[in-house]
């Protein structure tokens, strides 16, 4: 597709601004205009660490990479895929580039947190970003997802089957499609007690007393219920949907994947029975054999309710998709995208 020529009748501008410590160099930018030609700021904030830019062409966008200018003339080239500048939008661009290291996350050492409410330890398993520990100037959203033993390592898995989060996330970065995010994998504990009514109250309660406070404390988090997700399937999509709707100031949005409405818990009734909940929710499942009625069920219930399909919620069905890690894992970059995704982010005031 590189040859074609993409054009728009009247040129296009977007302000890029770039966030990096000072000191490393001078930030300039190269462009597919022209991969050997330095784009230099049109403003430096105080101290530095900010670079702005002025772009404008007669295109709807442009690919490009921040690099650093040594005083020796040399050039570093940012690290991983290039970047890209949507043309269609009036905000400015912020952008926090990373100069070293790998285009890989990393994982924080099993972090273990004393619970009062519900009389044990957490383990939580913490994924950091491309780019976390070079550049503090970057604050990130956070999804927080049950079973967090499956989610990364298969030597923990059940049946050595792990989603692979890490891997989705990086690949929805590559594409510029999402946001880069903290992910905390909370492992689970009786998840028949916890992560059903009543126990999961109590749960819910920890997450968002307990363990929620020492994240945002130990890590550059967005704290905002708009930039904290929670997602789980069978039973921990139960729970994921319970704690969105109970605590809808905390956590902005559910993704919740073949989940067993109605099984061990009264959610659906609440849906149909209380006031509007702002939170929003991603509901999906396999079909046939995969909770597939149940998640309509909800689906449909929201609809009665007022909420907007493709808006307040979203529902979809994946055919001969079945209720194991593999499926889950394999589809999880959809529900990622919807809290992640570049429109997404972008209706919340906020550019990758």
């Amino acid at each position: 597709m590189s040859e074609i020529q993409y054009r728009t009748e009247r040129p296009l501008r977007r302000m890029l601004r770039v966030h990096h410590p000072a000191g490393a160099g001078e930030v300039v930018l190269r462009t597919e205009l022209d991969w050997e030609l330095d784009l230099l700021p049109v403003e430096l904030s105080e101290g530095g660490t900010v670079a702005s830019f002025q772009i404008e062409v007669a295109r709807p966008f442009l690919y490009f990479k921040p690099c650093l200018r040594a005083a020796d003339g040399s050039l570093c080239w940012s690290v991983g895929p290039n970047l890209l500048a949507v043309m269609t939008q009036s905000t400015t661009a912020e952008v926090y580039p990373q100069f070293t290291g790998t285009d890989r996350g990393s994982f924080d050492p099993v972090v273990e947190l004393d619970s009062a409410i519900l009389g044990r330890r957490h383990r939580l398993r913490v994924y950091l970003p491309p780019g976390y520990a070079e550049n503090p100037l970057r604050r990130y959203p956070v999804v927080y997802m049950q079973d967090g033993k499956n989610l990364f390592f298969p030597d923990e898995a059940f049946l050595g089957a792990e989603w692979k989060v890490d891997a989705a996330l990086e690949l929805l970065d590559a594409a510029c499609a999402a946001d880069r995010a903290i992910v905390i994998g909370i492992y689970s504990g009786d998840r028949l007690r916890e992560y059903t009514k009543p126990g999961y109250e109590d749960y819910a309660r920890s997450i968002v007393e307990e363990v929620k406070p020492s994240i945002d404390r130990a890590y550059r988090t967005l704290a905002s219920a708009a930039e904290t997700a929670v997602c789980g399937s069978s039973l921990g999509g139960v729970v994921s949907f319970f704690m969105a709707w109970q605590y809808p100031q905390v956590f902005g949005g559910a993704l919740c994947m073949s989940s067993t409405f109605s099984v061990h818990d009264d959610l659906i009734d609440r849906v149909l029975a209380e006031p509007r909940c702002p939170a929003k929710f991603y509901l999906d499942s396999g079909w046939p054999g995969d909770n597939y009625e149940v998640t309509l069920a909800m689906a449909l219930a929201l609809s009665e309710r007022g909420y907007r399909a493709r808006e307040d919620f979203m529902h979809l069905v994946f055919p001969l998709d079945e209720h194991s890690e593999q499926d889950w894992g394999r589809r999880l970059h959809v529900p990622l995208q919807l809290a992640l995704g570049r429109p997404a982010i972008a209706r919340r005031g906020r550019y990758v």
